[in-house]
């Protein structure tokens, strides 16, 4: 699983930049829960072949017992519950606060790895500026620039460094066993009811795992001959334990368990549409390559108007995921849940798909054929062979010249060409160009 890092410490010390230097995007998914008013963020990030998970926090103040300062200040403990690393991260033009200082004490009750982070440090000496800071008794003071990305690498090497990572990170082979299907979504969106469905819910009960507050919880399962492992992402526990709303969904939890699934069932609820966090999710979901199922739960409980608008808002915000199949569902009253079962098999058979270079090569042949790409200047781009690159999602590589010039409409061209071929439905897609370096371009 990916480790987590969590970006901590008092209102404008810079974490959002920092977040944003370490993620190398603007983008992240947030966990809306209704009636906090500053959320945390999460992204993925990467070092060297280490890739880990940053949550940015709001401004926190541990002693803040009412208001908007409280409700942050439970994003803030959440947050740090989930991670394996805490970056405290502090304001060396603004110097040492009596906030920091709560901060740093709360900090070291935990006992949890933490890296104090020294921010807007660029131009300064690291002399007397930053002596200040080892008044908060969390070790060495690391200045940093968020802003001109100065000091960033090695804070990453210094907060990943207890995690004792390996050096060199292998691609796990592809083992044949049950398929890993996880259930992800918002909150309150049906998974708790369609994963009791699907088993029963004395035998959710028995099969529950204990784990950490961020631990996904996985089932065994067994449909028609094949085997899976459900990885539910909702929080459920033992029936007598009550948590908060706040408590019951974790982010890292549904992240984590997207990355360890072969397939993702991406459950949207009916009544509410699609919202940003599910496009976020969605969004992920691509990213990390994984097969996925659509589902639209709570179809029942709308009319004929609601139905017409939440097909329009499909379309239009995950459109990025029109390879996938959409099923409309009522977990509650059993209501078209046969069909699903169907599209996972067939999106894990996809994600799997073994595709022969001679028979890629024809497609491609024969797709070049029928439209050229485009010139680009005095060149244009010769695509001359392609072979599968990888599973899981499938990666086709071809390999030609001037390839740097094919455009993104021609690629999306390919797609669709080799998507028609190995009939790759539910399951991403990736084509890789790979160009034959010109023996002549060094020379005179």
């Amino acid at each position: 699983m990916k480790p987590v890092l969590a970006l901590v410490g008092r209102p404008n010390v810079g974490k959002s930049t920092l977040f944003n230097r370490l993620t190398k995007s603007r983008d992240a998914i947030v966990a809306d829960f209704a009636g906090l008013t500053r959320d945390r963020h999460y992204g993925n990030a990467k070092h060297g072949k280490h890739e880990f998970i940053v949550i940015d926090t709001g401004g926190f103040e541990p002693t803040a017992e009412s208001g908007i300062y409280m409700e942050m200040a439970k994003q803030t403990r959440q947050a740090v519950a989930e991670a394996d690393v805490v970056v405290f991260v502090v304001d060396a033009r603004g110097g040492l606060s009596a906030q920091d200082h709560d901060i740093g004490n709360y900090l070291r009750k935990l006992g949890k790895p933490t890296v104090l982070a020294a921010n807007k440090a660029e131009g300064m000496s690291e002399g007397v500026q930053l002596t200040e800071f080892y008044e908060l008794g969390l070790g060495e003071v690391h200045p940093v620039s968020a802003a001109h990305g100065q000091g960033i690498r090695s804070l990453v090497e210094l907060a990943l460094a207890p995690l004792n990572l390996p050096e060199d990170e292998e691609e796990a082979p592809v083992e044949e066993g049950p398929i890993k299907l996880a259930v992800a979504g918002r909150p309150n969106v049906g998974k708790s009811t369609l994963i009791n469905t699907w088993l029963g819910e004395e035998r959710l009960v028995a099969f529950d795992l204990p784990g950490t507050t961020r631990d996904a919880i996985s089932v065994p399962f067994e449909r028609g001959g094949q085997k899976y492992e459900l990885i539910d992402t909702a929080g459920l526990r033992r029936k007598g334990k009550v948590f908060e709303a706040i408590e019951k969904f974790s982010v890292v939890k549904t992240l984590q368990a997207i990355e360890s699934a072969n397939v993702v069932l991406l459950l949207l609820d009916a009544t509410q549409g699609v919202t940003d966090q599910d496009a976020h999710i969605a969004g992920y979901i691509l990213e990390s390559g994984r097969a996925v199922v659509i589902a639209v739960n709570k179809w029942d409980a709308v009319d004929a108007y609601q139905r017409e608008q939440l097909q329009r808002q499909i379309e239009a915000r995950l459109a990025f995921l029109k390879f996938a199949s959409l099923h409309l569902i009522s977990a509650k009253k059993r209501q078209g849940l046969g069909p699903v079962w169907e599209s996972i098999a067939q999106a894990h058979k996809a994600a799997m798909t073994k595709m022969p270079t001679p028979v890629l090569t024809r497609v491609l042949q024969e797709a070049v054929q029928f439209q050229a790409p485009k010139r680009s200047g005095m060149f244009r781009p010769k695509l001359r062979y392609a072979h599968q690159g990888g599973m899981n999602p499938p990666v086709i590589v071809i390999h030609g010249n001037s390839l740097e010039h094919v455009t993104d409409a021609y690629r999306r061209f390919l797609e669709g060409r080799f998507r028609k071929e190995f009939n790759l439905i539910g399951t991403p897609l990736r084509v890789e160009m790979k160009t034959s370096k010109n023996p002549y371009a060094d020379k005179d």
